[in-house]
Parts: C-alpha cells; sequence; structure tokens
C-alpha cells in the first residue's frame, strides 16, 4: 500500500494505510533534528512508517515547495 504526501509551508498531509493525517513542521523538525526544508521525503516517510519503501532519489522539501 503507498502512502501519500502532501507538502505546505506549515507541515506535510500524509494518507498511511487509508488513514489521514498531518505532521505538523515542529514535529517533523524535533523528529529530524534539521530545519523543515531540509528534511527530506524519504525522512518523512521513515517518521510515518516502520519499513517504507524508499524508491528514487530523497528530494528536500524546500526543493518541493
Amino acid at each position: 500500500m503507498s502512502t501519500d504526501l502532501t507538502f505546505s509551508d506549515d507541515g506535510v498531509d500524509v494518507v498511511y494505510e487509508g488513514t489521514e493525517f498531518r505532521l505538523e513542521k515542529d514535529l517533523i523538525e524535533e523528529a529530524t533534528g534539521k530545519g523543515f526544508r531540509d528534511v527530506t521525503d524519504h525522512e518523512v516517510l521513515q517518521i510515518v512508517a516502520e519499513e517504507p519503501d524508499l524508491d528514487g532519489e530523497p528530494v528536500r522539501i524546500g526543493d518541493v515547495l
């Protein structure tokens, strides 16, 4: 099952295994120890899932926004 991430300036909307929720910017920064724009999509997936499918190259949130 896939995980969908939608990035905005103040957090990430997540759909994981059919459940929708939001990860706030502050939570992501605390979990990764990085500034929000420097966090990658792969790092967000690792917060969400125990064993995420990390296909492709990681992309910084700052590059997405």
